[in-house]
């Protein structure tokens, strides 16, 4: 499918995950023109660089940059991943303040000069900063909209697909809610193929006990911490996941993707934003409203909304 013709991306921040952004984009495909962009002059020109020597491999896309906020200017989607990383043992709402700071002073310079663009946030904690980007802009819901857990749903598809002997593509489950501490499975409607987990013929001829998939649920949730201790950062797997949701908004493919939108009346929660099935557009992104939960999973998502309030509220005040 092609993109939207002379399509054009800006991802916002040079670190470890914003050059992965761009590199997987580069490789991918994902957009006609690809600019990064960060105040950080000498380390974005040395990222744009290194990745525009590499551009006689990567067919179609091209990549410009530096530290004027100009090189946004006409796109069609900006990523932005700017702020400061998560350390060793920090939560992601620990991030908050800081990170809450940098997104409320660079969007309306974003704005300026990429007003019609969809906006997705990556920086963490991704869906308090939506919430508060959202509101500072008064920019519609659809239109910005954070990662979320497409990529916590990479994660636990692979863990699935390793232990029941499968292809990823062909296990079917999500995790939603915060990108974080509570986020959870949709187990009630995960298969392989089109059978229920539970009931799925593993190949040692068991099948998943309820004490295993809740061992693998804390391991994807706590997977970014193992990562983050071992290497500082995650950054390739996030690049990945946030490349295909660029590729989704300029294909305007309408594929169905578990990012953070700012909820109004999703199952009775509104004013937050939180990971759900949602389908995936050149509009942006609009919430599976008739996604079904189970009791316990509804629990755990308003669980997940009234922590992610509290976080919101303190830095409202």
């Amino acid at each position: 499918m092609s993109v939207i013709e002379n399509s054009k991306l800006t991802v916002v921040g040079a670190g470890s995950v914003g050059a992965s952004v761009a590199y997987a984009a580069l490789i991918r495909g994902s957009a006609r023109h690809v600019a990064l962009y960060d105040i950080a002059e000498a380390k974005v020109e040395a990222e744009v660089l290194d990745l525009a020597h590499g551009t006689q491999f990567t067919g179609s896309s091209d990549i410009v940059g530096g530290s004027d906020v100009a090189v946004a200017e006409g796109s069609h989607v900006v990523v932005i991943t700017a702020g400061a990383k998560q350390n060793p043992g920090q939560t992601r709402t620990e991030l908050a303040a800081t990170n809450a700071r940098i997104i409320r002073d660079m969007m309306p310079k974003l704005l300026e000069v990429a007003p019609n663009a969809v906006y997705v946030i990556v920086t963490n904690p991704c869906d308090v900063l939506t919430v508060l980007a959202q509101e500072a802009t008064g920019l519609p819901t659809r239109r910005i909209f954070a990662s979320g857990t497409v990529l916590d749903t990479s994660r636990l598809r692979w863990k699935l697909a390793q232990r029941a002997g499968v292809a990823t593509s062909s296990v079917h489950a999500w995790i939603v809610g915060e990108h974080g501490d509570t986020e959870f499975p949709l187990w009630s409607t995960a298969t392989i193929g089109s059978i229920p987990i539970t009931e799925y013929d593993l190949p040692d001829g068991g099948r998943f006990t309820k004490d295993e998939l809740d061992a693998i649920a804390v391991d994807v949730r706590d997977a970014a911490y193992k990562v983050i201790q071992g290497k500082g950062a995650t950054n390739y797997a996030i690049g990945l996941s946030s490349a295909r949701i660029v590729e989704a908004i300029l294909r305007d493919e309408h594929a169905i993707l578990p990012v953070s939108t700012v909820l109004e009346d999703f199952h009775g929660i509104s004013g937050m934003a939180l990971s759900v099935p949602s389908i995936v557009s050149a509009k942006g992104a609009v919430p599976l409203a008739g996604t079904p939960f189970s009791d316990p999973e509804l629990a755990l998502l308003r669980r997940s909304a009234d922590a992610l309030t509290t976080v919101a509220d303190s830095l409202r005040g």
